[in-house]
């Protein structure tokens, strides 16, 4: 099982919004868990590109890595 790491402050939002059901913080966290979440995301399509076995697996998953990036085909190599 993989861990990830969260912001102190994150944490603390989170802790407050469980055990002291202040509410408040709910866009937040959820934001905050959205954006770690592209990134893990990121991360792991990068990951894929960089350690793919064959030509072809690295080729998709560069494509992927790209496409998830934003990056239009015309400014591609």
């Amino acid at each position: 099982m993989k861990n990830v790491q969260i912001s102190y402050d994150l944490f603390m939002k989170i802790f407050k919004y469980c055990y002291f059901e202040m509410y408040e913080y709910e866009e937040e966290i959820k934001q905050e868990l959205e954006k770690k979440l592209n990134k893990m995301t990121m991360r792991e399509c990068y990951t894929n590109y960089k350690t793919a076995l064959t030509e072809q697996e690295r080729e998709t998953a560069r494509k992927k890595y790209l496409n998830e990036k934003g990056i239009y085909s015309d400014f591609r190599w």
